[in-house]
């Protein structure tokens, strides 16, 4: 289960695979509504009880809701069947640039910007446009997108301290929507795990995503215990970017920045990668069931965040939560050092 609250409300069995869609945003490709129509649709398909997707106003200036909305409804889906996580801050406006401004490069094909939005009324603005950007199919999972970045972004300790309390404005007005019963739960998401940890101090989170931070390639022990506490508070934490950004099954972007070949950071990688997939092949493992398995494995972990731009994929993913890796496999790890024993 997500959160108590969550129990509570709908008592929904939270699967082991949830659906990322930044790929739905047009994420490094532009992809057809035809293509994305399908992916939905497999989704949907092969969800063990509730397909939950989780997106965000900063996938493609919204796009990736616009077209899950869309989707859903061609699809003539049930909104019961459906659960929609909302990453909030990020909120659309007209593109009168060329590309637009928040990502360049980053995203294809976009018709419309976007600009952040963080604070108590700029997250109920986000809220709003992402829920007619939907349609009928209302998120109930929300949080703070990035609050990680927004912090980083301060050109001093006064800046810094004005934008986190920014982020608490923006967690109030989430706790009314979640007091009115115009959602389910409150969570938040970052790839800066430190900032998870501070923000819990001061806000009752229902869930926690992990961004980049809890991979089999880097998984520092103090974020173990974090996860552990977390847990013992009956917060669930959904794991994402097991793949490092894809790094890890193939990409030459470590956490979506791309890895230099020369360095000497960049060689350690792509070493640790080929002794990673060595040991794969010796035990017929794919390496992303091997990085799902450990990912999943954790205890405090709930469920796994899984996005792709093909179809044929979906189902590919969600039978890595059944995946069996034989321990002989992760001794082989301990043993070559790619784990620690």
């Amino acid at each position: 289960m997500i959160s108590t609250a969550l129990e509570k409300s709908r008592q929904v069995q939270m699967p082991s695979v949830i659906y990322g869609t930044s790929s739905l945003g047009n994420l490094y490709v532009e992809l057809p509504f035809e293509d994305k129509l399908e992916i939905i649709g497999e989704c949907v398909r092969h969800a063990h009880g509730i397909a939950v997707f989780d997106s965000a106003g900063k996938y493609g200036a919204g796009l990736s809701l616009e077209s899950i909305g869309r989707g859903l409804r061609q699809l003539n889906v049930d909104p019961s069947k459906v659960l929609i996580s909302n990453k909030l801050g990020w909120y659309r406006v007209p593109l009168e640039t060329e590309e637009p401004t928040f990502e360049p490069g980053v995203w294809k094909g976009l018709r419309h910007d976007a600009e952040q939005r963080i604070g108590y009324d700029g997250i109920l603005a986000c809220f709003h446009q992402g829920n007619e950007l939907l349609g009928e199919y209302a998120a109930q999972l929300v949080s703070v997108h990035d609050p990680d970045e927004y912090l980083a972004q301060a050109r001093d300790a006064a800046d810094e301290k004005r934008r986190y309390q920014d982020i608490l404005d923006a967690y109030r007005a989430l706790s009314e929507l979640k007091t009115q019963g115009k959602v389910l739960a409150v969570g938040i998401g970052s790839k800066n795990w430190r900032v998870i940890q501070r923000i819990a101090q001061d806000v009752a989170l229902d869930w926690v995503m992990i961004a980049n931070s809890l991979t089999l390639h880097d998984h520092p022990a103090d974020l173990l215990e974090f996860i552990a506490e977390l847990s013992a508070a009956n917060i669930a934490v959904i794991n994402s970017a097991v793949f490092n950004g894809g790094f890890l099954v193939g990409s030459d972007y470590y956490n979506y920045q791309l890895v230099d070949k020369e360095c000497e950071k960049g060689k350690a990688l792509y070493a640790w990668r080929d002794a990673f997939w060595a040991i794969c092949k010796r035990f017929s493992i794919q390496p992303a069931e091997a990085c799902f398995a450990f990912g999943f494995g954790i205890e405090g972990i709930k469920a796994v965040a899984l996005n792709t731009s093909k179809a044929e994929k979906v189902k590919m993913n969600v039978a890595m939560a059944t995946a069996e890796i034989p321990q002989a496999f992760w001794d082989a790890m301990v043993l070559e050092g790619l784990l620690p024993s």
